[in-house]
């Protein structure tokens, strides 16, 4: 909902780290990984209960996220780069709640699957929308700069990253922050429904 508004700051910020890392001969695909990495070992951070540690590796995950898109803008983005970014940030999303039900399964794995099933439903509507979208040639112009095309909605990027850190604060609170934040992905995940089945009425053009 509010990514638009930050990705410029964001992109501005980001302009001097990754012309450091191209200097140093880092690529984005690199940055990338690294990141994901650290997703990776944050969700052992959330199973282990080390709340502190985890939201410290999400924050480094979701900053080499923004430092990977900066880096391609300096060297040239690729389509390989646009597809690693998306497929491992949905892998990573899934994950976090799957930590919390690692850490207090008999508390949270309900609502950690509630959420991850929620996820299911915003990312595959995104990516059924982007992959038409591209197919007719569409383009979103609130988000210009994006390798995909990128549909909003009620919880994008900035959300789900706030009620991760929201998790990690107050870890107790995650089953009622998890069925929340997955009512919320509800409704994003119908409004883009919405928004392809009206979109896509017509026959593509020729």
């Amino acid at each position: 909902m509010i990514d638009r508004y930050l990705l410029p700051l964001q992109r501005a910020a980001l302009v001097r780290p990754a012309r450091a890392l191209v200097r140093r001969g880092v690529g984005a695909d690199q940055v990338t990984l690294a990141g994901f990495g650290l997703g990776l070992i944050a969700v052992g951070a959330l199973a282990a209960g080390a709340y502190t540690l985890a939201l410290f590796l999400i924050a480094m995950n979701r900053l080499a996220d923004g430092l990977d898109g900066a880096v391609a803008r300096e060297v040239g983005p690729t389509e390989r780069g646009a597809f690693l970014d998306i497929a491992l940030d949905f892998v990573f999303y899934a994950l976090v709640p799957l930590g919390f039900a690692l850490a207090d399964p008999a508390a949270n794995a309900l609502a950690a699957a509630a959420l991850i099933a929620a996820f299911v439903g915003t990312g595959s509507s995104f990516l059924a929308f982007a992959a038409i979208a591209a197919r007719r040639g569409l383009s979103a112009e609130a988000y210009p700069a994006k390798g995909i095309y990128y549909l909003g909605g009620l919880t994008e990027g900035a959300e789900t990253i706030a009620v991760f850190a929201a998790m990690c604060l107050w870890p107790a609170a995650f089953p009622t922050l998890a069925w929340s934040f997955a009512a919320l992905c509800a409704i994003t995940t119908l409004s883009r429904w919405h928004q392809g089945w009206s979109a896509f009425a017509t026959a593509e053009p020729r």
